[in-house]
């Protein structure tokens, strides 16, 4: 039954289930009508089990649940029995997510039926290359970019635990997830607005604001810094800086959904952030945009 508001777009990230506060909070998470769809946009968690836990859970509430990995989901963590590498992990989870019924990048664009027409709702897995070199003064490769970051202290832990492979680096694996992505998108209707649902910003700006700005070489490429415009995003939605807020560029709005870690939204006077509206709709049938 849908609810007098109508069926509901939602979107969350950065459940980091390992804490146990956070799971219990997605154990809580429910939708206010049968219709409502989720959006998880990465780092559920760490551990093949916590990720496969959460994405049941939710499942179980969500009529569609839609999956999109973060670095998170990419570790190969020590203590973790599923020891597989890089493509072959997210292949792993790509596969246990669909069996769950939970949609993933990999799957046809799902279709949002809008009070102002269908949107094409896009899980998108692109990862970074470290081209966002503003936080690294003077740096013009990845090489002096990441030489500059070591100095200050500031090495995202993918350094150690996200393995590109069988691809020799993480940025050759973001360049190839582009074009795929790119040819995905471009080959979709172009009357169809689309929902861009990425674990890593689309977008630079965002990371303006990050305490330590050379770990914008973490956060993106600069191969997607027009897709807003380019593939007619309605919204783009984004996590992984666990900095919620919603800021707006040539019309569209970007949202950050992450809940981020319980030192994090402890410290807030509103407690954790909730899934957050992106659109809402008469109903929430499921249609393939294309592949």
């Amino acid at each position: 039954m849908t609810g007098p508001g109508g069926a509901r777009l939602l979107a969350i990230s950065d459940l980091h289930v390992g804490y146990e506060a956070n799971r219990e909070i997605v154990e809580r998470l429910r939708p206010e009508t049968d219709e409502d769809w989720l959006i998880v946009a990465g780092d559920v968690g760490e551990r093949f089990a916590d990720i496969i836990w959460a994405l049941s859970t939710l499942k179980r509430h969500f009529g569609t649940v839609i999956w999109l990995p973060g670095n998170h989901e990419l570790w190969t963590p020590s203590d973790d029995p599923v020891t597989l590498r890089g493509e072959a992990r997210y292949q792993y989870l790509v596969r246990q997510a669909r069996g769950l019924g939970v949609i993933t990048p990999e799957d046809p664009y799902p279709v949002w039926q809008g009070p102002r027409g269908p949107v094409a709702v896009c899980p998108l897995f692109l990862l970074y290359d470290y081209s966002w070199r503003d936080g690294t003064p003077g740096a013009t490769t990845k090489e002096q970019a990441l030489a500059y970051s070591h100095e200050l202290g500031v090495v995202c832990t993918d350094e150690m635990f996200l393995h590109p492979d069988p691809l020799p680096g993480r940025d050759d694996w973001c360049r190839a997830r582009v074009a795929l992505t790119e040819s995905r998108l471009s080959a979709l209707d172009p009357d169809l607005p689309t929902v861009l649902a990425n674990h890593w910003p689309l977008q630079r700006d965002p990371t303006a604001i990050l305490r330590y700005p050379s770990f914008a070489l973490w956060c993106g490429t600069e191969l997607t810094e027009d897709w807003h415009t380019r593939f007619r995003a309605a919204e783009v939605v984004y996590g992984h800086l666990h900095i919620p807020r919603v800021t707006w560029l040539d019309g569209v709005r970007f949202t950050e959904v992450s809940l981020g870690y319980p030192r994090e939204w402890g410290s807030r006077e509103s407690g954790p952030s909730g899934p957050r509206l992106i659109l809402t709709g008469r109903q929430g049938v499921v249609q393939e945009a294309g592949r």
